[in-house]
């Protein structure tokens, strides 16, 4: 009995093309599909689009190849929020917004018009139904490769018609599975920045897109002192140590990005955790969406390298989840997301970070 038809999102590197590589091989009756989501000025595209080898490949497995224009779309959903985010003082991740309002809802609407039952994608990671009935996603056999933390807005309709065949394997074997089936990806570098972002000078990015950009402000340490000027909070982000263009004799770092008042408080202080965060715009997963006051206790990630500390999560009245910590979490910077994981490695949810709430505030 022939296997379902699954349409393979392929941005030309070598995890979306081992992807359709392993489904063909596997016997299901593949069809390859590029989402054109960016283009620079100069012709440049996206990385997660280089159609040239993205049907290569398809030509090389065997299957058909179709390319769709999302321009339009990628830029309203995903550019403008998240220029706006840098210009409110926020570090925002596009992956996360882009995986959801663009790849799998393209994907799903493609997978209909092609009459296919479902969609795939190269992600690190495994789709599993839970015994209380519900989808979510399992982090990938190999952690250092592991894409969850960037797949947990996905909605239940999304994860139901998904596969994900490269949750077992690590790259290096993807690699070599490359290489043996002739496919010339299989050396290609894995792209290392936000995927419209070429040179991976973002406030350069944002120069050229808009021109209500805030001008310079103050540094100013906790209490509110002078300590010199900055050029602009597009060029900065919570945490930062580097880069900060100031000397104050010791080492300081980003605690905070004030967009209404264009300050950029720093600290001295050698001790960067908070205890807790706010996070909105949640999305669940492995459980239904929790009630206002509602307690829960999970594993949480406050960025994608982040190896996830455990903490107790609280529904407030707002919607919103409060989350407080164990020990103090470094690095947690507001527009990045906490994602939320049980004791099984599945996603239980996640949501952005909007406030950090440090010791004595």
């Amino acid at each position: 009995m022939a296997k379902p038809k699954v349409i393979v999102g392929m941005s030309g590197g070598v995890d979306s093309a081992v992807a359709a590589y392993l489904l063909k091989r596997d016997g299901y009756d593949v069809i390859g599909v590029t989402l054109r989501t960016w283009q620079s000025g100069d012709g440049q595209e996206s990385r997660c689009c280089e159609i040239d080898d993205a049907r290569e490949v398809a030509r090389i497995i065997g299957i058909p190849y179709y390319v769709f224009n999302c321009l339009d779309d990628f830029e309203c959903k995903v550019i403008k929020p998240f220029i706006d985010d840098y210009i409110n003082g926020m570090t925002p991740n596009p992956c996360v917004i882009c995986n959801r309002e663009i790849k799998w809802a393209r994907l799903l609407y493609y997978a209909k018009l092609l009459e296919a039952d479902y969609v795939a994608t190269g992600h690190y990671a495994k789709i599993i139904k839970l015994d209380n009935g519900r989808y979510t996603v399992k982090k990938a056999d190999h952690a250092e490769k592991d894409q969850t933390y960037m797949l947990y807005r996905l909605s239940q309709e999304q994860l139901s018609k998904t596969l994900m065949p490269l949750g077992r394997y690590s790259k290096q074997e993807v690699r070599q599975i490359a290489e043996k089936a002739g496919l010339k990806v299989a050396s290609k570098p894995d792209s290392q920045e936000i995927c419209f972002v070429i040179d991976g000078d973002y406030a350069d990015f944002i120069e050229k897109q808009t021109d209500k950009i805030p001008g310079e402000g103050n540094f100013v340490d906790e209490q509110g002192k002078v300590l010199g000027k900055h050029k602009g909070i597009i060029h900065y982000t919570v945490g930062q140590r580097k880069g900060l263009g100031i000397a104050l004799g010791k080492p300081a770092h980003i605690k905070k990005i004030d967009p209404a008042t264009n300050e950029i408080v720093l600290s001295t202080s050698e001790d960067m955790g908070c205890r807790q965060i706010i996070c909105g715009s949640l999305n669940f997963t492995g459980i239904e969406t929790p009630s206002a006051g509602d307690k829960l206790y999970y594993h949480v990630k406050v960025r994608y390298r982040h190896p996830g500390q455990t903490a107790a999560l609280e529904m407030t009245g707002d919607g919103k989840m409060k989350i407080t910590f164990d020990k103090p979490v470094k690095l947690a910077a507001p527009g990045q997301s906490a994602v939320f994981y049980d004791g099984n490695d599945c996603l239980i949810g996640g949501g952005i970070i909007t406030d950090i709430i440090y010791d004595g505030e």
